[in-house]
């Protein structure tokens, strides 16, 4: 067997800037949609009382991964990052493995790149302000990716005033409360969805809400009512209406499957996406290993062409 490249966090946040996870992580929702990327259901193994893993297979264009993630909210405590994991990168037409990624500087970024390519295809054409509810390592990638894709007037918002800050001024944007982070044209929520942030009372005619949170079962940012007042959108039905900010609104018998669109639906043409400049969307974001898979195969083309260095191991 050949040697594995190893790429840690640094050498892929180095690989894929802010502009091509979006462009990246658009193509992997069409390249899906229509039928070229493949991926399996994403499976939970609970870890009671701690978190929870998951295991994300996909393929396309020649590789196949698997991304080993987990989400513990207590980590933070133990001086750990909330989200750990690693990401294999296989030939798919030898099964030779190729390379490790960081599996939480890839989530980072196609995370981040989610709330770029919702934001153009469903708020309004004339929005110009962004907000990032929670600003720990995912919710700052949606902030840099929100302002590459030209928000250059944005609020950040954390409980942790210095982490609000800290992004804010790596942006551009401000620090401010929640009220005026959900007053901005695109609302981006990036807590741990234990806890709610958006109620129904927070919904202005002509928003937008990216919820990227709520991202396993019993996790929400909003409530029941503010889901089910909005025009709904998610990245995938199975995953939004079993483990994501659609869940709660779907089991009250609030949302069916005919008042969701898909986003890849909505990038090919296929659905239309905001039906007016008064409408109120949401996108619902679970995480796709495709989405994955367009970050890593950017990370092991930078590697190969040799614009970031990695570690080897022999197996």
């Amino acid at each position: 067997m050949p040697d594995l490249a190893v790429l840690d966090r640094q050498a892929i946040l180095g690989a894929v800037s802010a502009a091509e996870a979006i462009s990246r992580t658009r193509e992997a929702f069409l390249r899906h949609r229509q039928g070229d990327w493949v991926m399996p259901p994403k499976v939970y193994l609970e870890s009671p009382g701690f978190g929870d893993f998951r295991a994300m297979p996909a393929r396309g264009d020649g590789l196949a991964i698997l991304k080993w993630i987990s989400s513990f909210p207590s980590n933070p405590r133990r001086g750990l990052p909330t989200v750990i994991g690693l990401l294999c990168v296989s030939d798919a037409e030898t099964s030779e493995p190729i390379a490790l990624l960081d599996a939480g500087a890839v989530t980072a970024l196609r995370t981040g790149a989610v709330a770029a390519v919702a934001g153009k295809a469903l708020a309004r054409e004339d929005a110009t302000t962004a907000s990032v509810i929670g600003c720990g390592l995912n919710g700052g990638w949606a902030g840099r990716c929100l302002a590459a894709a030209g928000y250059a007037d944005g609020v950040c918002f954390d409980p942790r005033p210095e982490a609000a800050e800290e992004l804010a001024a790596t942006l551009g944007w401000r620090a401010g409360t929640l009220a005026e982070a959900l007053r901005c044209d695109v609302v981006t929520c990036v807590t741990p969805g234990a806890q709610v942030v958006v109620d129904a009372k927070d919904l202005r005619a002509g928003m937008h809400l990216n919820m990227l949170g709520a991202d396993g079962p019993g996790k929400a940012e909003a409530t029941v009512g503010a889901v089910a007042s909005c025009a709904l959108f998610c990245d995938e039905w199975a995953q939004a209406s079993h483990g994501g900010e659609l869940t709660g609104a779907v089991e009250a018998g609030m949302v069916t499957r005919e008042q969701v669109t898909d986003l890849g639906a909505v990038l090919t043409g296929e659905a239309p996406g905001r039906r007016g400049p008064d409408a109120v969307t949401l996108f619902d974001s679970t995480g796709l290993a495709i989405q994955d898979l367009a970050i890593a195969a950017a990370a092991v083309e930078a590697w190969r062409a040799g614009r970031v260095e990695a570690q080897t191991v022999r197996l």
